[in-house]
This record gives structure tokens, C-alpha cells and sequence, in this order.
């Protein structure tokens, strides 16, 4: 039987069209293509970035990464890869990126205070504060004594300092403490020197002073180691009100950029409180703490200066020590007499020998010192203690010498010889003008708030504010720097207009400065790799402005290791 054709052509027609598309099937099966990793770094990218390097030149940047131990990786410019995938991103906006500022010169516990008492920084005459101790009082009924501070008899014109009648004729019913605004003079009401024990009879301290009248009685103010007489018998602060005083400080500082701080003359009450503000968590700026005096730096650190704690957060690493007192109360110790009181030099807080020991036995275990000196005499005083010791305490000690605001101009190149800092508040200047040239006269002023000169003499320069003395605000510092006029303009021109440095110069000194001189110049003050991510964004570029707009500059937002501290609400 004869079998038909068989018919192939469908079946071999199917299997080339299987064939054929055989191969995009086996392509769309493939796995997709491997997910781009997540960068161990964050980013924040589209800024307008300026920091200092280590030779004090600008650098620029638009780009910032940072690690995850809170550090700088790199800075990144126009043309620089970035990553795809970050571990976070921040878009800057175009706006200007500094590092955090670092004021070499304050008293945390002190701002925090001032802003929860009675703060008289801004009133303008005495009846003005008068009317504020009037109000505080009735407002805190509670209060067994009233305490304050900031009050500045040059500002309300007065001609004189303020007396315990002043108080009495608002407050007599309970003991009264007003700081002046320098923390070297204190008023006491009547009811406080009554409790204090105070007389005629009372014989000034050694370092103090007793304002008193025509009879030899107690006018109220006490001035320098004095203060100790009447505040001596007022309550101490509880604990918690100290950790609420360092919480209010710190909230102050981060509004204004600061990032980083040394605290100068440190208790060891307020140390447990940054303690206690560092084990719970609540410690977010960097404080390097100089503790007031011998006994209790030894107290808390021991036989050598503490190790970083809290990420780099806090730690105790030298004394403050005082030369003398302040101009304001005519405690600054001058080699002349006083031009408005030809009858005083000032106060000598202490011998040469006693200055010698006690700088020598915060240096033989290695802690660095740092000396208030104000008047030219003072100055001196601390410059040849430094000689002398450093012929025994040789290599990097890092002397500083706080203020350094009258000094002989022929004392100005000592500075330099055993690397000595000039640790300076440029607002003082623009604060101290006017009542300067009364207390010393047009001729002494050469070498008065002399920053120039001290760049000159290649002195390390270190610029703070010393807060509450003054508003920590960085940006008036910096204007003050450069244009050596205040907030009004005032003197036209600027005082002493030959000590104006550059805008760079002075950022320097609230920058690389600052951590130099505390020695944290290994992880604080720029923004290079391996330093902490601690930078703030503003809502201006300073460099672009005229300066005497710089006071005006605000902070949008600052971060501390990488992480958002503060923003602007």
C-alpha cells in the first residue's frame, strides 16, 4: 500500500521559530543587573564651602563627604565623582558651609546662668535696671536671694559704680547679687552684706578690693578677690540647676555656629554637670575644660590631663590662672597708674614666686597653663614666668596667655619666643573703647588689643568672645576684627584702625586657632579629611558682604560629627 507524502514543512517551520527565539527568552530569564552598593559615607553636596588649611589659606569646596564614625572623607569640588548612593544626602542649596567656630574663651556654666537669673546685659541705665530687679524680684517670690548679672556702669553713663543704695531703694527685703558684666566686680543690697557679716571693720583680700565711701563704710561693690566675701554666704546652686545652666549654654552656643569650646576656670561642680550632661547623652558640643585653679584641676584629673570622653566631647586638660583683674572695675594691673585715678596700678593677683609654683605644678605633669593677664603689667608678669619655666618645661607647651589686651609694645614680641598664644576677644576692643582710652589715656593705647601686631611677631593668634562678658555671637567677633567698630560704627573708622586684620585671618583665629591652642588641632577647626564633620550653613556668604553687615550673618544650621545639632526654626 503506497503511503502519501509526509508533510514536514510546519513542524520544521515551528522549530526555526522556536530556534530563533529561543535567545531573547534566555535574555529576558537573566538576572538583573547587581544593585548598586550603599557608600559607608553621606554627602552633602551643593554648598558653598570655605575652611581654613594648615597653612591659614582659603580653601573652597561644593561638596562634603563624611564617614560613619562622624569624620571628614573628602572634600569634593566641580568635576569630583560623587557617589550614588550615600548614606544620606543633604542638598545645601547653594548656601555658604563654614566650620563649626570655636571660641577659645568662655564660661559655659556662666552664659547658662546669666540667661536664667536676673541679666541685666542690655539695659542702659540704671534706672533700666532697676526696673528689671524690680520685676525678677516679684516675679520669683521663691527666691531667698536674688542673683544676676551684666550690668556695666560705662554703658548707662553713669560716672560711677552702682552702690548697695541703688538696690536697696527696689529690693530690701532679701539679700541681692549682681555680677558686674567682666565677672570682676559683684553689687551687693544692704540685706547681702548683712548676711555676709560685712563692716567698716572688714579689711580688703589679698587681690580685692572694698569700694568704700567717704567714712571708710562699704559702698556695696566688691571688686576681684572681694567678691568672695559676700558670695560666700549665699546658697550654692543645686545640681540640677547647674545641669540646666550648662544645658542653656550650650543651646546658646549652637544657635550661634560654636561647635567647640574652652572653658576657662572650670569648677569641679560644673565638670560632674558636664558629666552628667555627657552619660545621658545630652553633651553635643565639644568643650575642652581648663580647670579654676590647682585644687581643682587635681581634683578631677589627677596626675595627668583626661582622656577624651563622650566621642570626643569633653576632657579636662589644663588651669586657668589670674594675673590680675579686669579694666572696667580698674583691676587690670597696669605698669602706670590709672589715667582717671592716679591713686592705683590695679590689683597683682600674685607674687612672681607664687605664679612660678603654680604654674610649675600644673606643668610637671603635663597640663598646659593658661594666665588671665589684662593690664601691661600683668602681661610682663606672665611673659617672664614663661621664660623662666620654660628653660625647665621645654617642648610643645603651648603657654597661653588669655586676653593679652594692654601690653607694652615692647613686650609684644615676647610672645613669640617660647610660642606663646595670644588668646583674644576681638568685641572687647569694640566694647572697651571708650572707657580704655579714660582708664590708660591716648598714649598707652600702642599696644592695646594689638591682633595685627601679633600676627606680625608670628604670635599664635586664638579668638573667643569669653562669654557672658561678652555675646558669644562669632560673627560679631569677626566683624569686630576686621573693621574695629561696633554694632553702631562707632569709633568711625574703627579704634585703633592699624590692628584691623583680614577676614581670613580672623576666621583662622576662630578656627585653627582656637583648636590649636587647645590642642585639638589634630580633629577640630577645619574641615579637612579626618577632622570631625563639625560645620555650620549661613544664611549669607561673609566673604561677599561688607563687613560691617558680618554681625548680621545667621545660622541656619550646624552639625557636630555629622549629625544635625541645631537648625533655625
Amino acid at each position: 500500500m503506497m503511503r502519501g507524502p509526509v508533510k514536514i514543512g510546519a513542524p520544521l517551520a515551528l522549530l526555526a521559530f522556536l530556534l530563533a527565539a529561543a535567545p531573547a527568552d534566555a535574555r529576558k530569564r537573566q538576572p538583573p543587573p547587581p544593585e548598586i552598593p550603599v557608600t559607608e559615607q553621606g554627602l552633602v553636596d551643593n554648598v558653598n564651602g570655605y575652611t581654613i588649611d594648615a597653612h591659614g589659606a582659603l580653601l573652597r569646596f561644593n561638596g562634603l563627604l563624611i564617614d560613619r564614625k562622624g569624620r571628614v572623607a573628602k572634600l569634593l569640588n566641580e568635576g569630583d565623582a560623587r557617589p550614588q548612593r550615600p548614606d544620606f544626602r543633604l542638598d545645601g542649596q547653594g548656601r555658604t558651609m563654614l566650620p563649626g567656630l570655636f571660641d577659645a574663651h568662655g564660661h559655659v556654666a556662666g552664659l547658662g546662668s546669666q540667661a536664667l537669673s536676673l541679666d541685666l546685659s542690655r539695659t542702659a541705665s540704671l534706672a533700666d535696671a532697676q526696673a528689671a530687679l524690680k520685676a525678677y524680684a516679684a516675679e520669683n517670690q521663691n527666691r531667698a536671694w536674688v542673683r544676676g548679672g551684666g550690668w556695666n556702669q560705662e554703658r548707662w553713663a553713669l560716672g560711677r559704680f552702682p552702690t548697695a543704695a541703688d538696690l536697696d531703694a527696689v529690693v530690701k527685703d532679701r539679700p541681692v547679687l549682681l555680677e558686674r558684666v567682666d565677672g570682676h566686680a559683684l553689687l551687693a543690697n544692704s540685706a547681702a552684706m548683712a548676711a555676709a557679716g560685712v563692716t567698716a571693720k572688714t579689711p580688703d583680700p589679698a587681690g580685692g578690693r572694698i569700694e568704700r565711701d567717704a567714712k571708710g563704710n562699704p559702698t556695696g561693690l566688691f571688686v576681684d578677690a572681694a567678691m568672695a566675701l559676700v558670695a560666700r554666704a549665699a546658697p550654692a546652686p543645686l545640681p540640677r540647676e547647674r545641669d540646666a545652666a550648662i544645658a542653656k549654654a550650650q543651646d546658646i552656643l549652637l544657635a550661634d555656629g560654636i561647635t567647640a569650646t574652652a572653658d576657662m576656670g572650670t569648677s569641679v561642680e560644673e565638670w560632674e554637670s558636664m558629666r552628667r550632661l555627657g552619660d545621658t547623652g545630652r553633651l553635643r558640643m565639644r568643650i575642652t575644660s581648663y580647670a579654676g585653679g590647682i585644687d581643682a584641676l587635681l581634683t578631677v584629673a589627677g596626675s595627668q590631663p583626661t582622656p577624651w570622653l563622650y566621642d570626643g566631647r569633653l576632657r579636662m586638660i589644663g588651669v586657668k590662672l589670674y594675673a590680675d583683674g579686669a579694666l572696667g572695675s580698674r583691676g587690670a594691673w597696669l605698669k602706670q597708674p590709672y589715667a582717671d585715678m592716679p591713686s592705683t596700678r590695679g590689683l597683682q593677683f600674685l607674687d612672681d614666686a607664687k605664679l612660678r609654683n603654680l604654674m610649675s605644678r600644673a606643668a610637671m605633669d603635663d597640663f598646659q597653663v593658661a594666665i588671665h593677664a589684662i593690664g601691661d603689667a600683668a602681661n610682663a608678669q606672665a611673659l617672664a614666668a614663661i621664660d623662666e619655666l620654660a628653660e625647665t618645661y621645654n617642648g610643645d607647651r603651648r603657654w597661653r596667655v588669655e586676653h593679652a589686651q594692654i601690653v607694652d609694645p615692647a613686650d609684644l614680641a615676647r610672645f613669640a619666643r617660647n610660642g606663646t598664644i595670644a588668646s583674644m576677644q576681638p568685641t572687647h576692643a569694640t566694647s572697651d573703647h571708650a572707657m580704655a582710652a579714660k582708664r590708660l589715656g591716648a598714649a598707652r593705647l600702642a599696644g592695646a588689643y594689638a591682633w595685627k601686631a601679633m600676627l606680625d611677631n608670628r604670635v599664635p593668634l586664638a579668638f573667643g568672645s569669653d562669654y557672658p562678658v561678652e555675646d558669644p555671637n562669632p560673627f560679631a567677633g569677626l566683624a569686630a576684627a576686621v573693621t574695629r567698630e561696633d554694632a553702631a560704627g562707632d569709633p568711625p573708622g574703627g579704634f585703633l584702625p592699624e590692628q584691623r586684620i583680614t577676614l581670613t585671618q580672623a576666621l583662622a583665629a576662630f578656627t585653627t586657632g582656637a583648636a590649636y591652642a587647645a590642642r585639638m588641632e589634630d580633629r577640630a577647626g577645619s574641615l579637612e579629611p579626618g577632622h570631625f564633620a563639625d560645620f555650620i550653613l549661613l544664611d549669607r556668604d561673609p566673604f561677599k558682604i561688607d563687613a560691617r553687615t558680618l554681625r548680621e550673618t545667621r545660622v541656619l544650621e550646624t552639625w557636630i560629627g555629622g549629625v544635625r545639632a541645631w537648625v533655625r526654626k
